[in-house]
């Protein structure tokens, strides 16, 4: 994989973060809500999208969905994916999965097929959806860094996956929602490249290494 095939794929698990984080607090398809948006590790052409309950963060409770990018030569779009999703947990059943099945981080993990798949038909909402939020949230030019994923975590955290043209690869910080939201937008992009404040003994093949901003 090229760098330009390699910035392709980061550019595009971006738009996917930002489509899905609709589906935090509206559901996906029926009972399940968006409980996080992963980048797939070492590089790979796939994103991970993880689905559950509404508020649901205990792995067990969880599932991970790996959908790869690539369709033939082409790229997927951010729709396709949600198209992709919705046509899985249409006809797949979502229950607590065996011992013996694939997991990553406590997560079911289902690598998705879309030649097995029925891709749902975009809605009347969907392309609301897409308008709306193309002409609220547009991409910021020249930003210092790049929200690439997210993860609810317990006891109220959130991990965010971020990139940054200084800094190789993908950084995990575990943040707090809410409080000075101002200050810690402003110190976290310079804070990404203090490898000293890593986790230690953080199992998360998504990122190098996680940042403890919870008390920022």
């Amino acid at each position: 994989m090229t760098d330009d095939d390699y910035e392709d794929i980061a550019d595009l698990q971006a738009e996917t973060v930002g489509l899905l984080t609709h589906h935090v607090y509206a559901p996906l398809q029926g009972d399940q809500y968006v409980r996080g948006v992963m980048p797939a590790p070492d590089q790979a052409p796939a994103v991970r999208v993880v689905l559950g309950a509404q508020n649901a963060t205990a792995p067990g409770h969880l599932t991970v969905y790996e959908v790869p990018l690539h369709d033939g030569e082409d790229l997927r779009t951010p729709d396709d994916i949600v198209a992709l999703l919705r046509g899985a947990t249409t006809h797949t059943p979502l229950t607590r999965p065996a011992e013996a099945a694939p997991a990553v981080m406590g997560m079911h993990l289902v690598q998705l097929d879309p030649t097995q798949v029925n891709e749902a038909p975009f809605t009347t909402d969907d392309w609301t959806s897409t308008l709306l939020r193309t002409l609220t949230r547009p991409v910021a030019e020249g930003s210092p860094s790049r929200l690439r994923g997210f993860l609810f975590r317990d006891a109220g955290l959130l991990r965010l996956y971020l990139d940054s043209d200084d800094i190789p690869g993908v950084i995990g910080a575990e943040v707090k929602p809410g409080g000075a939201l101002t200050a810690l937008l402003a110190v976290l992009p310079p804070m990404l490249e203090e490898e000293w404040r890593a986790l230690p003994d953080v199992d998360d093949p998504h990122c190098r290494y996680v940042i403890d901003l919870t008390d920022w």
